[in-house]
């Protein structure tokens, strides 16, 4: 009896999965909201028949606009604070961030905000042409900021629940929750924001999903609160200062040690390479298999759906299933170097098919399926590896360091991307040009995937050269 009264909560399974999944939450209504548009991208084309009257060029913008802040010196600063005051705080700071991030792009999309005194003063005073885009921006602009450190909190949290146990297989399970939120959106866009010929798309539909999306927020807000509960226990149980403690205080030069630790670095390349092949490809799914292999209407459940839509849920759907496997995997036969090139030449053969293979939907689904193959395979191996090369105390400052690289290319790709479908907005109604634009869109996601494949080659090399990181070692001990 006094032994059990002794034992920290962190060695009950019960508490630890119950901890997982009220960390799981905030980020699965993070991908919904950030993956609202996706799979209705293709309305953006034609800007005349949707009321927000945003065009494509417009839509890879607020895209980008997710990792803009990050960039720009916060996810770093953030990641420093993270260490400095600890997850509990940091945490609940940018989860707040997040859902009022939400609540500003829901209010720039509702039908209240044209003639708002916001909108007058966007428009007029700062000099905004498209003031609903411009407030959009920067309510997306805060959200993606507290989404990463939201995520990077999450991610240091269940290192510290699950070290030495069933570290991959957590962090699995976490993204195949957060990317349940992804297929939800998906899935539920087409059904929701109905794109009929010719006739205009109201506020009042185009916004519906934002709605869903900030409700979702305000739910992941309040299990955020319960995890902190757990953890406050725990920390008082374990009697662990580890927030006050000095060697937890953020010291300038850990930013050096870090960036200059060459395995931190090929991590964080790997990671902005391939993320961006696959979540910049995400945005614009429709747009990119509607001109590559046609469109079908399919019947689920009494519901028509079309098989772009069919097609781009099968990436959430296969991480869904594969990634928690793929951790348990590395958790317990450890070769996570070796998985990340499979990984990464994975996903490098989907983008081939998607962009070359013949206009025939049977293709379509072989590239999605194989898409999320390798999106499962990668993220379960990368993200425990961090904990073999970086110290607890640091994990926060490394990951957000990783994640401000990585926002470099969220940033940049999705407009780039929106740039090259702005080229055919002139003539949207020519199918010739759809399929051009869209495989030059592919030539992009593809030259990302070769770039992610050299970096999985060498990474895999250095860990040989280095056995005492551990890196290819199982995760689980004993």
């Amino acid at each position: 009896m006094i032994k059990r009264l002794q034992d920290n909560i962190r060695t009950s399974k019960a508490v630890r999965w119950t901890v997982l999944l009220c960390l799981a939450i905030p980020m699965f209504g993070s991908y919904f909201f950030d993956d609202m548009f996706s799979m209705v991208s293709q309305i953006f084309n034609n800007p005349k028949l949707l009321e927000l009257n945003w065009n494509s060029a417009d839509y890879g913008y607020y895209g980008g606009a997710y990792s803009s802040l990050g960039v720009f010196g916060g996810l770093i600063i953030c990641g420093m604070l993270l260490d400095k005051w600890g997850v509990r705080f940091t945490g609940t700071l940018f989860v707040t961030l997040m859902v009022c991030g939400s609540m500003i792009v829901t209010y720039a999309l509702s039908p209240a905000f044209p003639g708002s005194v916001v909108a007058g003063f966007v428009g007029n005073m700062l000099g905004f042409e498209k003031p609903s885009l411009a407030t959009a921006y920067a309510g997306c602009a805060l959200f993606g900021l507290g989404s990463e450190i939201a995520g990077v909190s999450v991610t240091k949290s269940i290192a510290k629940w699950f070290k030495g146990k069933e570290m991959a297989l957590a962090m699995g399970l976490q993204l195949a929750l957060a990317r349940l939120g992804t297929a939800i959106a998906l899935l539920l866009a087409p059904m929701v924001i109905v794109a009929k010929q010719n006739t205009p798309i109201p506020l009042t539909e185009s916004n519906n999903m934002s709605e869903i999306g900030m409700f979702l927020m305000i739910i992941g807000f309040v299990t955020w609160f319960v995890f902190i509960a757990f953890d406050k226990k725990s920390d008082k149980q374990a009697d662990d200062k580890s927030n006050n403690s000095d060697d937890e205080k953020f010291q300038f030069s850990d930013i050096w040690k870090i960036l200059t630790n060459k395995h931190f670095i090929l991590i964080s390349l790997l990671c902005v390479f391939f993320y961006c092949c696959v979540n910049s490809f995400k945005r614009f799914a429709a747009a990119i298999l509607e001109p590559r292999f046609g469109e079908v209407d399919i019947s689920l459940f009494g519901v028509e759906f079309q098989t772009s839509s069919i097609m781009a849920v099968l990436l959430p759907v296969f991480t869904i299933v594969f990634t928690p496997l793929f951790g348990s995997t590395i958790d317990n036969k450890g070769k996570a170097t070796k998985w990340l090139m499979v990984g990464s030449v994975i996903v490098l053969c989907a983008h081939l098919i998607i962009a070359f293979a013949p206009q025939i939907q049977l293709f379509g689904f072989a590239g999605l399926s194989l898409l999320g193959i390798g999106y499962s395979l990668v993220p379960a191996a990368m993200w425990p590896s961090v904990t073999k090369i970086i110290p607890e105390s640091k994990l926060g400052t490394a990951y957000s360091l990783i994640f401000w690289i990585q926002n470099i290319g969220l940033m940049l790709v999705p407009v780039a991307i929106g740039e090259i479908f702005a080229l055919s907005e002139s003539s949207h109604t020519d199918p010739k040009e759809q399929l051009t634009v869209a495989v030059y869109a592919e030539l992009v996601f593809i030259a990302l995937a070769c770039i992610a494949i050299a970096i999985s080659f060498v990474l895999k090399k250095s860990s040989q050269e280095h056995p005492e990181l551990k890196l290819d070692e199982p995760n689980k001990e004993g």
